[in-house]
């Protein structure tokens, strides 16, 4: 599916988005999915980072050109932006996206952020690159907004975060994630905007949906938040075969 396809299913059925990080997950979602994010919650599933912050250009590039190659171009791929790498300047945000996308091969990349990056997409956009916004709970601003909560309940906050929908889609972003945001703002969101919205945490209400793969296959070690359905335990699947492992080791069970 091209971005072009993937916008059109807007007022279609509902988009299937899903988190790889890794070759081989990324060959497994890849016939399933609408899209896959390389996400910059990489560095806490894959790292055993504390937050997203402390991720790098370097790391979101490797992990996307793995994520690429896995996916076979039978969907889109989009790797998120990591902190510090576009909030200077456009021009900054340019050079940082254009490298992604030539290493990488990705279709688009995503940032977070409302009004205040509105000119930032707009600049990427106009020069060749797709952009996936991301507002409500930004998880690169954690400290600054409070920690991570619901966004859009309180009337400042929902006019904020709508004022900030509008100008990212006036901005050009082919589609937008809406984390942790009420469900009745969604919706109106959802149904303001041109592009699709994407929600993590948002209601069913969006367009469609994105959740971190781990997080759905119990693979994560720590409880999951409390808006995702998971559809496997692994962790016990793989501690069990592991030990079941060590066991035929000492005991000499194991094939010539």
């Amino acid at each position: 599916m091209s971005l072009i396809s993937f916008q059109k299913k807007k007022d279609a059925e509902k988009l299937v988005c899903l988190t790889a990080y890794t070759h081989y997950m990324a060959a497994l979602a890849a016939p399933s999915v609408d899209l896959i994010l390389v996400g910059d919650s990489l560095g806490m599933v894959q790292y055993g980072m504390k937050s997203t912050l402390s991720v790098t250009l370097d790391m979101m590039i490797m992990h996307g050109k793995a994520v690429v190659d896995g996916a076979s171009s039978q969907v889109p791929v989009i790797v998120d932006m990591p902190f510090g790498t576009y909030q200077e300047s456009p021009e900054q945000a340019f050079r940082n996206a254009a490298l992604i996308m030539q290493q990488t091969g990705c279709d688009g990349v995503k940032l977070e952020g409302g009004q205040e990056m509105a000119d930032t997409i707009g600049f990427l956009v106009q020069r060749g690159v797709p952009v996936m916004g991301h507002i409500g709970l930004k998880p690169q601003s954690v400290h600054v907004h409070g920690g991570y909560r619901m966004t859009g309940k309180h009337d400042t906050e929902k006019k904020q975060i709508k004022a900030d929908s509008d100008a990212i889609s006036r901005s050009g972003c082919f589609a937008m994630v809406l984390e942790c945001v009420d469900s009745d703002l969604a919706a109106q969101i959802t149904n303001d905007v041109v592009c699709p919205t994407i929600g993590i945490g948002a209601s069913v209400k969006c367009d469609g949906q994105i959740l971190v793969t781990e997080d759905i296959l119990g693979m994560t070690g720590h409880k999951v938040p409390s808006f995702v359905k998971q559809y496997a335990d692994l962790s016990d699947t793989i501690r069990d075969s592991i030990e079941n492992y060590t066991q035929d080791v000492k005991k000499g069970n194991l094939s010539d």
